[in-house]
């Protein structure tokens, strides 16, 4: 079998001025207008565009639950949408729904971002910061958490934990914990999972239902169970994509690995046809509930006499060029600046400053005088060697 590809997704709202040079060579997904399949992995990690949220490093298989959820835009003609992508972690799809919400609906759209997994937390705050929406909450509650508010979402993507079939190309512990015994208890949590959050889809919302198996007990047998069950119509699967390797399945499409670019993927969707519970689903409801890690971005706040600003403000597409000066920098000031060095910038003011690398912004720092105090989270600095 043929190495998986490396492949990346633009954001449509940060545009960096001049060509972004990881994309010369590369090839279109066929299903995301934004997706590239890469000729080669470069350095991602020395990279500014990656870390200002130019692009997201995203598997190709894994973009086509965005082009399902695209398809289901089309049914809607309405803003004001709420959506919950509920194991969200490390932030793929995330990303790629909140820009295809923005795309269609402006700013009339809430996307709560949900990971259950504490540890993974973290670093899909740090995607989330970065892409830069801040209509995306992110939260970190169980599916049945979320049951709690009858009928609040429009819409719920469930990449739910599966048996991994689609990942032993490119992962052997995949492969070791594979079993018959494992595919049955995954479908059987995938089950709770569905069960346990359904109550939280509004009466003729939709669900987007995925795995990265191939098992049909965990794809399309879980899929007509939940529309069985819980009470759903499953919208049959059109593609359109059989020409690049996209297979139809009975319920779903199948990317299988080796015969598609990326690695293995399976997805299908239904809209709920039963009754939701009478509740009061209302926002403020939701975040008592699920107390949100992050919601919308904060411009900054004072500390002692003075104002300080987020880090995360300066990536958020709501930043506003004029509250502060901003100074262009080279791409190895930029490193030095994400290895979060000390630096001089002789075209800074004193006070705060944004750097900005290729027109986009990477976040703050602070001219004391003879240096400037570098504001970037201690977090997400570069550990390797930028040299």
């Amino acid at each position: 079998m043929s190495e998986a590809s490396v492949s990346v997704r633009l954001n449509p709202f940060k545009k960096p001025s001049g060509e972004i040079q990881i994309l010369k060579n590369a090839v279109k997904v066929p299903w995301n207008e934004y997706g590239f399949i890469l000729p080669e992995r470069p350095v991602f990690t020395l990279d500014p565009l990656l870390h200002a949220g130019c692009y997201y490093v995203q598997d190709s298989s894994a973009m086509f639950v965005g082009y399902l959820f695209r398809k289901l835009l089309d049914r809607i003609e309405t803003g004001g949408l709420r959506v919950l992508d509920l194991c969200a972690a490390p932030g793929g799809k995330t990303t790629d729904i909140s820009s295809s919400l923005r795309e269609r609906f402006g700013d009339d759209f809430l996307l709560v971002s949900n990971e259950v997994m504490k540890q993974r937390v973290s670093v899909l705050c740090d995607n989330v910061a970065k892409w830069g929406d801040p209509n995306v909450v992110v939260t970190s509650a169980d599916p049945a958490v979320f049951g709690r508010c009858p009928g609040f979402f429009d819409i719920i993507v469930a990449d739910v934990p599966c048996s991994g079939e689609g990942m032993f190309r490119k992962d052997q512990k995949a492969v070791e914990q594979w079993s018959e015994e494992n595919v049955a208890l995954c479908a059987a949590r995938q089950k709770r999972i569905l069960a346990d959050v359904w109550p939280a889809l509004k009466s003729g919302g939709y669900l987007i239902y995925s795995t990265c198996t191939y098992e049909k007990a965990e794809n399309d047998d879980n899929l007509e169970w939940a529309a069985s069950e819980l009470g759903g119509e499953i919208i049959t699967p059109e593609n359109g994509f059989e020409d690049f390797g996209i297979q139809r399945t009975e319920h779903g499409s199948l990317l299988k690995a080796g015969v598609v670019p990326g690695e293995g993927q399976w997805a299908g969707a239904l809209c709920k046809t039963s009754a939701t519970s009478a509740g009061t689903a209302d926002l403020q409801k939701l975040f008592d509930v699920v107390r949100p890690l992050r919601k919308g971005v904060r411009k900054g706040g004072m500390k002692g006499k003075d104002f300080v600003p987020d880090a995360d403000w300066a990536l958020c597409l709501d930043f506003d060029r004029n509250e502060f000066h901003c100074v262009e920098v080279d791409r190895l000031t930029a490193l030095h600046f994400l290895h979060r060095d000390s630096l001089v910038i002789p075209d800074s003011k004193l006070g705060y400053n944004v750097l900005t690398y290729c027109g986009v912004p990477l976040g703050f720092v602070k001219n004391i005088g003879k240096r400037c105090n570098n504001l970037l989270p201690q977090g997400r600095r570069i550990l390797m060697d930028i040299i």
